[in-house]
């Protein structure tokens, strides 16, 4: 975690608990903490997002509320800066929940959502570049047969997916995601984070899940609804994030961090991997943001 990352989070909690006390809902309060996120180029998700290997940014956003399950989401969303909005749009505009590729693009520009500037030409990968990660050889490998021409640049790895989960005064729950992806991807990959069920879910009779790290490990596990199932059921926060990372890392060998808020209050910040950036403010107005929770 970067001084710029730690106090960017720190804003966006702030922000978040500003509105939270003001009386805005949960929903929009997820979407403006990630917004800010997204904004900021500093995470991989909006201004910072990974490029597939085409060298195209393509963003996953997905936004959920607890008390009517409405769900809204994004996926290989191109060129605006804030892939949370048009997740939000999607929920409130229409009645589907996933809009893809070029016609959530086309979406977008319809309410006119903030364009990305537009990205110069970039250089191909080079695998010494490439963070070690299990496929990446094979994915790069099998890029370059589907396509002998385009070019990639490599850029800074170690940004991570933003999200956010959030309890209002009117005691409803609301999760939310955004991201860029992962490091090495093929045009078109999409992961766990605009899958309701799989990055986020949010009810307001168990708990508001918002998901990071392999998107594949998570989708197969369906990580974010077993954790709600598993709160459902009577398991505190902390029992049902520990017993579903087990699960991700011991039937499919993945890897991954939540957040977790239940509608009384109970919250709890888990991982697998390594490092996980995250904060929670409370009704204090404190807000504590460390790269590592036990």
């Amino acid at each position: 975690m970067t001084v710029a990352q730690a106090r960017c989070l720190d804003s966006a909690l702030a922000e978040g608990h500003r509105l939270l006390m003001a009386g805005v809902p949960a929903v929009s309060v997820v979407e403006e903490a990630i917004r800010l996120l997204e904004d900021s180029g500093l995470f991989n998700a909006g201004r910072g997002s990974n490029r597939q290997l085409d060298g195209v940014r393509r963003m996953d956003a997905s936004l959920m509320e607890g008390r009517e399950l409405r769900a809204g989401a994004v996926a290989s969303i191109e060129g605006i800066i804030h892939p949370i909005a048009a997740a939000r749009l999607v929920m409130e505009k229409t009645a589907h929940v996933l809009l893809v590729g070029k016609s959530a693009t086309q979406f977008a520009g319809y309410f006119g959502l903030a364009r990305a500037p537009r990205m110069k030409e970039v250089r191909a990968v080079q695998p010494k570049q490439l963070r070690p990660r299990a496929g990446a050889g094979h994915t790069l490998r099998l890029h370059r047969a589907m396509l002998a021409a385009g070019r990639v640049r490599s850029r800074s790895l170690g940004k991570e997916t933003v999200g956010a989960v959030a309890l209002d005064q009117a005691g409803t729950v609301a999760a939310g995601a955004s991201t860029g992806g992962v490091d090495v991807m093929l045009p078109g990959r999409v992961g766990d984070t605009p899958l309701i069920g799989c990055g986020v879910y949010a009810d307001n009779d168990a708990g508001a899940v918002s998901m990071t790290g392999l998107g594949e490990s998570i989708i197969r596990v369906a990580v974010a609804k077993e954790v709600s199932d598993a709160l459902a059921s009577g398991l505190s926060p902390v029992a049902a994030a520990n017993r579903v990372l087990r699960k991700v890392v011991e039937r499919v060998q993945g890897a991954a961090g939540l957040l977790v808020l239940t509608p009384d209050g109970r919250f709890a910040i888990r991982h697998s991997t390594p490092h996980m950036v995250a904060g929670i403010v409370g009704p204090d107005g404190r807000a504590i943001v460390r790269d590592r929770f036990a």
